[in-house]
C-alpha cells in the first residue's frame, strides 16, 4: 500500500526499460510516496503523500502536539 498516493491516486506506472542496445525489459515506476501525519476534517490521520502534494500545498501537515511534561 505504500506506493499510491491517497489524496491524487497517483499510482505506479509501468513501461520499459530500454538498454544502450535498445533491448526493452518491463519495469514499473513508483512515485515518490511518504507516511505524514495531515489535517483530514479536523483530526490527525497517517496518509500515504507523494511529495509533489505536500510540496504544492494539497494537504495539510498536522505538527505534533508538545505535552506539558516536556521540558525545553
Amino acid at each position: 500500500m505504500g506506493k499510491f498516493c491517497e489524496v491524487c491516486e497517483k499510482g505506479a506506472m509501468s513501461g520499459h526499460k530500454i538498454s544502450h542496445s535498445d533491448r526493452k525489459s518491463n519495469r514499473v515506476w513508483a512515485p515518490n510516496v511518504q507516511r505524514v501525519r495531515v489535517l483530514l476534517n479536523g483530526s490527525p490521520r497517517r496518509l500515504y503523500v507523494c511529495t509533489r502534494c505536500l510540496r504544492s500545498g494539497n494537504v495539510q501537515r498536522a505538527l505534533p502536539r508538545m505535552s506539558s511534561n516536556t521540558v525545553a
